[in-house]
């Protein structure tokens, strides 16, 4: 699931034994608040014992009882080593196996770069199996998929200029899709609402994260339903995935694919007055194809309907996503589960996520020595199972990873010059992990999952999305977390 964007530093401040009493952490908002006192750190002894508190400052609050007063039920395990040794400072359960979410994103990077290369790029190309004569390609436009799971609409609107500056109008052959370079599944994981855009359908030709754009207005007779492939520059109408509203509570959503074409439908009583969200299509090749025929319509080429299909041709035009570091850096950032299962499947070459899956593990242990036993590149499947010190381990074993891991902010909304922590996040419904490194004086790598996994297997259908009390508990387990690293800091990166 994507998470939200944070960017900020960890302070140093420790709350202190009384902010913390059972009063203050009775609701998630008062522990979202940042302490009103502190304490430095303290210089420390021998060994990984705390050194002793002066007379006149409270001890710090425990991690157990952080955890306890989060009130999340389940399991919650972690660890805190540190970075430089190696040394484990303190932990809870860290052998615990416990569901990863998104934080596997960060065991997909390492796979990816190591198999692939920091300049890997995905190429998109348009070939022709024939000439250019009299502004016509003789012979078949094929509309070439590397996989690229970053191609955008603007993108392949550059694709359809780069054929009209060569002259080009239109072709005498067919108007082909070439989507093997990745095997086509219909969705990452098969437990997740069919609706839901962080759930996409997985191609070699990608396109907006195989998300539709759909839009709804109040008319004077009923609603007006857009279906469009939006870019920053150009929105294209789009047809093969359509919607139309029907007079109901629930369901909210039904999908159905039928005569060639992704139909929704949309329960009246969620609507409101207007609004838009992304949902996915599960035929991304054609999406891509249908939107790319428009594109061109727009700069005068004629292109007959588009089909799959393959072939070898010469190249008339190209475009490159990022290379594979900053790829890595906006999907770490922005946890998107087709980027990271895309990068996966192509560093594997397997043909299913669980055989890519299977591979980067057995990857993971001869190469950094730790067990994980993942079953995608996302950690979007609830099945995947991780402990909190092979994770630490990992981290701690792979210090070229802050290069692209995200700033987190803890709860105490820290000034800029404080340490800051360099963490992959994750969140699945009554899930919730973060790993990373904390680059206090003593530089510290830890990590923390907790996950409620009976509360979370019992839900069913549309309870996914939004389950009742999923969001509350979200906010209990971050900001727990975020008291841990306060606590993790100060008692042990002086």
């Amino acid at each position: 699931m994507s998470d939200a964007k944070s960017a900020a530093v960890l302070t140093r401040r420790l709350l202190i034994g009384g902010l913390l009493g059972s009063a203050a952490l009775a609701a998630a908002p008062a522990l979202a608040n940042a302490p009103s006192q502190s304490l430095r750190p303290r210089a420390r002894g021998a060994g990984s014992a705390p050194a002793a508190a002066s007379p006149a400052a409270a001890p710090p609050v425990s991690s157990a009882a952080l955890i306890e007063q989060a009130r999340l039920g389940g399991q919650v395990s972690y660890v805190v080593l540190d970075a430089r040794s190696g040394e484990v400072l303190e932990a809870r359960a860290e052998t615990q196996a416990l569901p990863p979410a998104s934080v596997a994103k960060a065991v997909t990077a390492l796979f990816a770069l190591e198999r692939l290369g920091a300049g890997y790029r995905f190429a998109t190309r348009v070939l022709a199996t024939g000439p250019v004569s009299g502004g016509r390609v003789q012979g078949d436009l094929i509309l070439a998929g590397g996989g690229d799971p970053t191609l955008d609409t603007d993108r392949l609107a550059d694709l359809a200029i780069a054929l009209k500056n060569r002259g080009i109008r239109g072709i005498t052959g067919r108007f082909l899709l070439q989507d093997n370079a990745l095997p086509g599944l219909s969705r990452i994981d098969a437990g997740q609402p069919l609706h839901v855009g962080y759930n996409p359908a997985i191609s070699g030709l990608n396109l907006n994260f195989n998300r539709v754009h759909m839009e709804w207005k109040r008319a004077s007779k009923g609603w007006q339903i857009a279906m469009d492939a939006r870019g920053a520059r150009h929105i294209p109408a789009v047809r093969m995935a359509r919607a139309a509203i029907a007079e109901r509570q629930s369901p909210i959503f039904t999908f159905e694919e039928r005569d060639g074409t992704e139909r929704w439908t949309v329960a009246s009583a969620a609507l409101g007055k207007g609004g838009s969200r992304w949902l996915p299509v599960r035929r991304p090749a054609l999406y891509a194809g249908e939107v790319f025929q428009t594109l061109c319509a727009a700069q005068g080429i004629t292109l007959p309907d588009p089909r799959q299909g393959s072939g070898r041709g010469t190249a008339l035009a190209e475009t490159l996503s990022p290379s594979l570091v900053p790829l890595l850096r906006d999907m770490l950032r922005h946890s998107t589960n087709l980027t990271a299962e895309v990068v996966g499947l192509t560093a594997s070459g397997q043909t299913s996520l669980r055989a890519s899956a299977a591979m980067m593990n057995a990857w993971v242990r001869e190469r950094h020595g730790v067990d994980l036993a993942l079953v995608d590149h996302s950690g979007l499947g609830g099945e995947s199972r991780v402990t909190a010190l092979a994770m630490a381990r990992l981290m701690l074993r792979n210090p070229q990873l802050t290069e692209i891991l995200r700033p987190y902010q803890t709860p105490a909304k820290a000034p800029a010059d404080r340490a800051p922590v360099l963490a992959k996040t994750g969140t699945l419904n009554f899930v919730s992990g973060l790993a990373g490194h904390v680059q206090t004086r003593r530089p510290l790598v830890f990590a923390i999952f907790s996950a409620d996994t009976p509360r979370r297997d019992a839900l069913r259908g549309d309870e996914r999305e939004r389950p009742r009390g999923g969001p509350e508990w979200t906010t209990r387990a971050r900001t727990m977390q975020g008291l841990l690293l306060e606590r993790w800091a100060a008692v042990y990166g002086a």
